[in-house]
């Protein structure tokens, strides 16, 4: 579930957290590292590429609805329509 951390960003600069989310799963890379002879260096991020997808979206559909669709967080269950 998405927390919100975005939220009070621009339009574009969403757009390019959603982009940049995007080419990094598509391209399956989540984490980086090298060694040699003697020395070694990782490089993890900060939030999964999944995460920055997801908190993207949802600051993309607090800011523009009717463009970016609404996010529906409750579920609802009809009981009525079980077989006898």
């Amino acid at each position: 579930m998405a927390q919100g951390i975005f939220i009070g960003l621009t339009e574009c600069e969403l757009l390019d957290l959603k982009a940049k989310a995007l080419a990094l799963i598509m391209d399956g890379k989540t984490l980086l590292s090298y060694s040699d002879s003697g020395s070694s260096a990782t490089k993890a991020f900060s939030m999964p590429p999944k995460e920055v997808l997801n908190e993207a979206m949802y600051a993309l559909s607090r800011l523009d609805p009717g463009k970016y669709g609404r996010r529906n967080t409750m579920l609802r269950t009809r009981w009525d329509n079980r077989r006898q």
